[in-house]
């Protein structure tokens, strides 16, 4: 029944504010290696970027941001909305890294808000998915092995766009360059709130545009902070 009254929500948020909307969400790796100063880094960063785009008028009624975070389970901590209506709820480190998991929910509450957006009518953008990992992948590789399909068959289709952040000197990178067609980034320090400060003005970017029209993210920018000791490109 609760989940049927979210839905309903859902539906009722979307037609009372038709605006395009884009659907961001972030795949968050919170096995134990991230315990202690990562993980309140990154708590920092998502509440960051969760601010500014609240703060920027146009993002705030058409960005929808949901939170997938995987550990030994996959959990949707937050499910696609507005910032004004997520209560973001602090991210704890415990367990291993089931990357498969993470992204077969991540993909499977995607295509569950692009079927409501169709349902109701309302246009929207491109989503945008956001993987972040500082080790390898466990779990069953049958199901990371599907979820890396999936998004592969995506990105060929021009339905999705995929940045993947490697955290650390342990990040799977060769494992994360398969989810992006233009190759994933490791971030060398705890920065998140930098990359998370380009991710609300990207973010921002494409919300100003037009749906249907063709966009890429803020690249240069991105190049810029790649440049930096803190990121670098790992193709």
């Amino acid at each position: 029944m609760t989940n049927y009254k979210q839905m309903l929500a859902g539906l009722q948020g979307l037609m009372n504010n038709p605006t395009p909307r884009i659907a961001v969400a972030l795949c968050l790796d919170v096995s134990s290696s991230m315990d202690g100063e990562p993980i309140d880094e990154l708590n920092a960063g998502v509440g960051q970027y969760l601010t500014e785009i609240y703060n920027d008028d146009m993002t705030r009624n058409s960005a929808e941001t949901a939170i997938i975070t995987f550990a030994d389970e996959a959990e949707c901590l937050l499910d696609f909305n507005t910032v004004d209506q997520l209560a973001l709820t602090p991210l704890e480190a415990n367990g291993m890294t089931d990357m498969g998991k993470g992204l077969t929910l991540a993909l499977d509450l995607l295509d569950k808000r692009k079927q409501q957006y169709k349902t109701v009518g309302v246009e929207y953008y491109q989503p945008i998915l956001v993987v972040m990992s500082d080790g390898e992948p466990n779990g069953n590789p049958k199901v990371l092995k599907q979820a890396t399909s999936r998004i592969q068959q995506m990105i060929a289709e021009r339905k999705l766009t995929v940045i993947a952040v490697g955290i650390g000197e342990n990040a799977d990178m060769k494992m994360l360059n398969q989810l992006t067609r233009r190759g994933a980034v490791r971030m060398n320090g705890l920065y998140f709130r930098e990359f998370f400060a380009w991710l609300s003005r990207s973010v921002a970017e494409v919300s100003a545009s037009n749906p249907g029209d063709d966009f890429t993210l803020d690249q240069e920018a991105l190049s810029k902070l790649e440049s930096e000791p803190w990121m670098e490109n790992t193709l």
